[in-house]
C-alpha cells in the first residue's frame, strides 16, 4: 500500500507518532493488538514498527518511531526528513505477538516497548479482563503516552529509572500464577530480565517482543547442507552466508523483510534437522518443537537440514 502521513506528533523526548491514512479515503486492513507493519523508505530501508492507534479505526494507522542514533537511517529519515503529506509505502499488518485469551494479564514495558502493548491494554479493557502495567524508562519525559495511560489510574505502574530505579520484577513475578498471561516488549536487558524471572512459570505464561534478535556465538562455524524437500535438491550452506541467501541462489525465492529475524517474513517449516534459532521471535517452548525456523539468521546446528521448500 501507499500511505499518506496525515499527523506527526512529538509524544516524548526522540518519540513521533505518525498517523498513515489512504490517500483516497479506502479502509484500510484490519489487525489485531501485538500487530506491525513495514514502512518502505527511499533508499531501500523497510523498516517494522508496532500498530499502537485503534484498531476500531479502519481508515487511519498510527505507528510511534524511536530516534536510534546508533541505528541504520531509517528512524533518521522518520524524524527529520518526513513530513505531513508525504507518501509512504507500508506492508499490510502481520502479528508475531497476538494477545491470547486469559484471565489476568501482566504487562512490562521499557521505552518505546510500550508501542505493542497499547492495544493489548485496550483489548482487555473492552473484554473486561484483570490487567496491570509496568511501564519503565529513563525518565518521565523520554516515556510515550503517559497521557493516555493516565485514564487507567493504578492499574497503570510507571518506574522511570531516574526516580525509581528499575521496576522490582520480583514483586510482580516472584509467585506463578494460573491463568495469567506475561507479555514483555522493551530493550533487551528488560525482556531477559523479565524471562529469567518468569523462569519458574509455566512455558506458555510468558510471550516477548524484542527489538533484535539475541547476540549469541553459533552452533558450528562449518558448513551445513539443507535440503529443499519440495523442489527436490539440496544446497550447502557456507559460513558467512545465511540459509535465506543460500536458497535464493538455488533458485528458490522466500519472502523476507527485516534480515534481522525480528520481523517474522520469512518463517519456514522444519521437516528434519535441528535448528540453531538466531531470532528474537520464538519463545523457548516454540524452539524446542523444532517446526519452523526464520532463515534470514537461523542456521542449522548439524550437519543436514530439510525445510519444506
Amino acid at each position: 500500500m501507499t500511505l499518506s502521513v496525515t499527523a506527526k506528533d512529538v509524544v516524548a523526548d526522540d518519540v513521533v507518532v505518525l498517523g498513515l491514512e489512504h490517500p483516497g479515503g479506502e479502509r484500510l486492513p484490519d489487525w489485531t493488538p501485538g500487530a506491525h507493519i513495514d514502512l518502505v523508505l527511499p533508499g531501500g530501508l523497510t523498516r517494522q514498527y508496532s500498530l499502537c492507534g485503534d484498531r476500531w479505526d479502519a481508515h487511519r494507522y498510527r505507528v510511534g518511531v524511536l530516534r536510534k542514533p546508533d541505528g541504520r537511517g531509517g528512524s533518521a529519515y522518520v524524524h527529520d526528513r518526513l513530513r505531513l503529506g508525504d507518501s509512504v509505502g507500508v506492508g499490510r499488518p502481520r502479528n508475531n505477538f497476538p494477545l491470547v485469551p486469559a484471565e489476568s494479564y501482566l504487562f512490562f514495558a521499557g521505552g518505546i516497548g510500550i508501542t505493542p502493548l497499547l492495544p493489548m491494554i485496550h483489548q482487555a479493557e473492552l473484554l473486561g479482563t484483570d490487567w496491570h502495567l509496568v511501564y519503565g524508562g529513563r525518565r518521565r519525559a523520554s516515556m510515550a503516552f503517559l497521557d493516555e495511560l493516565a485514564r487507567y489510574g493504578d492499574r497503570v505502574h510507571l518506574v522511570p529509572e531516574d526516580e525509581l530505579g528499575r521496576p522490582d520484577l520480583h514483586t510482580w513475578l516472584g509467585a506463578a500464577r494460573d491463568g495469567v498471561k506475561v507479555y514483555c516488549c522493551g530493550p533487551p536487558g528488560l525482556v531477559e530480565a523479565v524471562r529469567i524471572a518468569c523462569a519458574h512459570w509455566h512455558p506458555t505464561a510468558l510471550r516477548v517482543e524484542r527489538f533484535s534478535a539475541r547476540e549469541q556465538a553459533p552452533v558450528r562455524d562449518a558448513p551445513f547442507e539443507v535440503v529443499l524437500s519440495r523442489q527436490g535438491k539440496s544446497v550447502v550452506v557456507s559460513p558467512g552466508v545465511t540459509v535465506l541467501d543460500a536458497v535464493r541462489v538455488a533458485g528458490v525465492h522466500v519472502l523476507a523483510s527485516c534480515m534481522e529475524g525480528t520481523c517474522g517474513t520469512c518463517e519456514t517449516a522444519v521437516v528434519d534437522g535441528v535448528v540453531d534459532h538466531r531470532d528474537a521471535l520464538l519463545t523457548d517452548h516454540e524452539r524446542a518443537m523444532g517446526d519452523c525456523m526464520f532463515p534470514c539468521v537461523s542456521r542449522s546446528c548439524g550437519d543436514r537440514l530439510v525445510l519444506d521448500l
